[in-house]
């Protein structure tokens, strides 16, 4: 090993570089591995973050997500950065490897980036119906991610500045996105429908700006950006998206509907007809994971349909532990991964995903 006399600081995030002699057949595999490290900014401290799977949970117990990278620049009423392990577990049981990953309901997108980020899919499509988060996915996607970046540095965050952002009507699809991440980040739990309210006293007391990072979010822009050849964005209707590829066998699909007991309450476009959709993915070809608030309705429409269903254990944004619902045609991949948890601790919790 020797060190380099250069920083490169052009092009990597983290700091000094080091010259390490690899063999050339690994190298272009160490090296994707090393820059999706340095992607992550402050979760580069925590590489084995990047590899944790159903493996390293309990079921019973919720995942700290501040142990999982976070990607997306929402904060997202039913987010699912703690489903990341599990998913990970999910994609990496797909054989072959999924040529796509479908989001059809994207909001925040974290399953989605998490997916296109790692490799877990070769490609990844996310579809959102609500028009103002569409827009951030529209400008990060296509070629406008810096000028949404360097505005959300620049932005000077008061409650006047803030108001009158939110009050303009946006002219374009960049205001409109910026205006999106301002809403998103300033409002009560993240909340975008209509009537949610602003931040009062947030973490700290630290009012509107307590969830206000400007250089974090710009990197977690920036950093899909660097990478947008492996997304695509559909604004639209999720179920028709679903059904354009129910006989694609290597298309895999993360389904996360608006809850059914809080949606309206949350979310702008609410309105899900879970029968409907139920019937649609039961016809799908490819792999599905879904997850639900667990409800009797959405047990028996997954006895009635043939999914299979597990509890695991998560927390909502007031950190009060909660049950969710997976919901899968086949979840042998969760049990494969819970009995070698307990089967063998230190192994499982020894063993890293490197990037395929």
């Amino acid at each position: 090993m020797g060190r380099s006399s250069t920083t490169f600081s052009g092009k990597w995030h983290n700091g000094k570089t080091t010259v390490v002699r690899v063999p050339q057949s690994l190298a272009s595999r160490v090296l994707e591995y090393a820059r999706t490290l340095d992607a992550q900014g402050d979760f580069v401290k925590d590489p084995e973050a990047l590899c944790r799977t159903a493996a390293h949970v309990e079921l019973d117990q919720p995942i700290n997500v501040a142990a999982v990278p976070h990607r997306s620049p929402f904060r997202y009423p039913g987010g699912k950065t703690w489903l990341v392990p599990y998913v990970r577990s999910w994609l990496g049981s797909v054989r072959p490897r999924p040529q796509l990953l479908i989001e059809p309901f994207a909001g925040g997108g974290i399953v989605g980036l998490t997916a296109g980020i790692e490799r877990l899919a070769d490609h990844v499509i996310l579809v959102e119906k609500d028009e103002d988060v569409a827009a951030v996915w529209k400008v990060i996607l296509n070629g406008q991610a810096e000028w949404l970046a360097q505005r959300i540095e620049e932005f000077s965050l008061t409650k006047a500045g803030v108001l009158k952002i939110l009050r303009k009507p946006p002219r374009n699809p960049r205001e409109r996105a910026f205006s999106a991440i301002i809403r998103n980040r300033v409002q009560r739990g993240g909340i975008m429908a209509a009537g949610a309210g602003l931040v009062k006293n947030g973490e700290n007391g630290r009012g509107l700006s307590s969830r206000w990072y400007p250089h974090t979010l710009a990197n977690r822009i920036r950093t899909i950006a660097a990478m947008r050849e492996r997304f695509s964005f559909i604004e639209g209707d999720g179920m028709e998206v679903i059904r354009s590829y129910v006989r694609d066998r290597n298309a895999a699909f993360f389904v996360d509907p608006p809850y059914t007991v809080a949606a309206r309450r949350l979310y702008s476009h609410w309105q899900v007809d879970q029968r409907r959709l139920f019937g649609l993915l039961e016809r799908v070809e490819g792999s599905v994971l879904l997850t639900y608030d667990s409800t009797v309705e959405i047990l028996d429409l997954a006895a009635e349909h043939g999914f299979e269903t597990q509890a695991v254990a998560m927390k909502n944004t007031h950190h009060a532990k909660m049950t969710e619902l997976l919901a899968g045609k086949d979840l042998t991949w969760l049990r494969r991964a819970q009995a070698s948890s307990v089967s063998h601790p230190q192994t499982a919790q020894a063993t890293l995903a490197f990037p395929r």
